[in-house]
């Protein structure tokens, strides 16, 4: 198990009911990146990685 994957798990615990927008998601990854500049690389590959992942290209 990787360290990240107990954020994850949290997240899946306590809001994996929830249906949120991919508007609502981008507007808190916005958030955590003004709060945190230091994780806009890897929040910028993360929502890079979502918005392609049904690209057939890659």
């Amino acid at each position: 198990m990787y360290f990240t994957d107990r954020g994850i798990e949290e997240l899946a615990g306590r809001r994996g009911d929830d249906e949120v927008s991919l508007a609502w998601l981008a507007e808190q990854l916005s958030t955590f990146v003004d709060l945190n500049p230091e994780f806009e690389t890897p929040i910028e590959r993360l929502a890079t990685w979502l918005a392609r992942l049904d690209d057939e290209d890659e």
